[in-house]
């Protein structure tokens, strides 16, 4: 049985899809981008600004669900180009604690509105 996950703390989806759809243990958080979810106002341009909006919305999302960080088994980071990696991974691991999700990352032709990274997450209880 699956349950749809949607917070006002996190951007609304802009297409068929939900936030998050939970099923038994297991969430499945849609790939975020650095919506602010209080105007709906894009963030882009800063990787670094786009990179804490996005993990704010994945945190709202899984605060939402009873869960945290500690939770998430699996992410997939996409970003607009590979020289971002650095930054994004700076920013990424300070909402770990070492204990690491399983990832990867790539570089794709385009995202949404083109911004420069989208995060998903699968996270376990």
């Amino acid at each position: 049985m699956k349950k749809i996950i949607i917070t006002n703390e996190a951007p609304a989806p802009i297409g068929p899809y939900n936030q998050a759809v939970q099923t038994g243990d297991m969430l499945f958080i849609s790939g975020q981008i650095a919506i602010n979810p209080e105007n709906g106002q894009l963030l882009a341009g800063d990787i670094s600004i786009e990179t804490y909006q996005v993990m704010a919305n994945l945190k709202a999302i899984l605060k939402e669900a009873g869960m945290d960080f500690s939770n998430v088994v699996k992410t997939s980071i996409f970003l607009s180009d590979m020289s971002h990696f650095v930054q994004v991974n700076e920013i990424y691991q300070k909402y770990f604690d070492g204990d690491y999700p399983a990832r990867e990352t790539v570089a794709v032709l385009g995202l949404p509105r083109n911004v420069n990274v989208e995060i998903s997450m699968i996270a376990s209880k």
